[in-house]
């Protein structure tokens, strides 16, 4: 039967149940170890990235899905007569936009939305949840793209790193670029700010600078209703537990989840980053 699919690069980084649960395609990213290329969540996952990652000379690169395989999905999906939303990592960070776009001129009698998140990891996740959510209602084309764009327009995105130095190889650093050459034990915080990484602050631990993010999203916090949290971790799967439990106070009976960050954004961040993704709820105190 017609409706809308939901397709998605692999940088939203969905979790395992949510993808066997829902009817979304992920298109994967590749990850690339000298000689070495595996796809993102695919043939490399999270635990043997991030092993391979610190016991490894070699640092790992990272390339976009090709407009082919973005085609092949899209003339799959519409073959029926369904809508396709498709969302990507943030152009500013990937080139995944140009080959979705570029495959969906390739389907012109389609009706294909392409949608840059500006964002990666916690804030690309919210927006295939909220674009599942609107599809699987039975939106419209038109609805699920306004869903995703209110998650977008509405969230927040902090992250720290244990190092700059990942961020740096793979020119990935935006504003933070500015931070390089600080003192080395100064952990950054980063904003995820217009599809760029740019810097917030700063602090001497990696546990203040987490307390700074908890503080932020507090102060926010006082002027909603509740809100919607996810906490990504590069595995820091403790930590991330532990800053879970802080934020259940804040959200108003609004979601909490938990993901791991992918082997391709974890190539750029380098294992510990600890990222947050908070939003008010959705009008009607829905949480999607």
């Amino acid at each position: 039967m017609a409706g809308v699919r939901i397709v998605c690069d692999s940088t939203a980084d969905l979790e395992a149940d949510f993808r066997e649960a829902h009817d979304v395609r992920v298109i994967p990213l590749k990850v690339i170890f000298g000689d070495e290329v595996f796809e993102d969540g695919v043939t490399i996952h999270p635990g043997d990235f991030y092993a391979r990652m610190r016991s490894s000379s070699v640092h790992p690169r990272t390339s976009q899905p090709t407009p082919a395989e973005f085609e092949a999905a899209f003339r799959e999906l519409s073959e029926d007569g369904s809508s396709i939303v498709c969302t990507t990592i943030s152009s500013e960070m990937s080139g995944s936009l140009a080959s979705a776009t570029q495959a969906r001129a390739a389907l012109p009698d389609r009706d294909i939305r392409v949608i840059d998140t500006l964002s990666v990891a916690v804030g690309h996740n919210a927006a295939v949840h909220a674009a599942i959510v609107a599809a699987e209602a039975g939106a419209s084309a038109e609805a699920v793209v306004a869903a995703v764009r209110m998650v977008l327009d509405t969230q927040k995105i902090l992250f720290t790193v244990e190092t700059l130095e990942y961020l740096r190889r793979g020119g990935r650093i935006g504003g933070a670029r500015a931070l390089v050459g600080s003192v080395l034990d100064i952990k950054p915080i980063l904003e995820i700010r217009g599809g760029v990484i740019e810097p917030v602050d700063r602090a001497r631990t990696f546990g203040r600078a987490l307390d700074r993010i908890v503080g932020t999203i507090t102060e926010a916090a006082k002027n909603w209703s509740g809100a919607n949290v996810i906490v990504g971790h590069a595995d820091k799967a403790d930590v991330a537990a532990g800053l879970a439990e802080r934020m259940r106070p804040l959200t108003g009976g609004g979601e909490v989840r938990i993901i791991d960050v992918g082997p391709v954004v974890g190539a750029h961040a380098g294992p510990g980053a600890i990222g947050i993704g908070f939003r008010p709820l959705a009008p009607g105190g829905l949480t999607n």
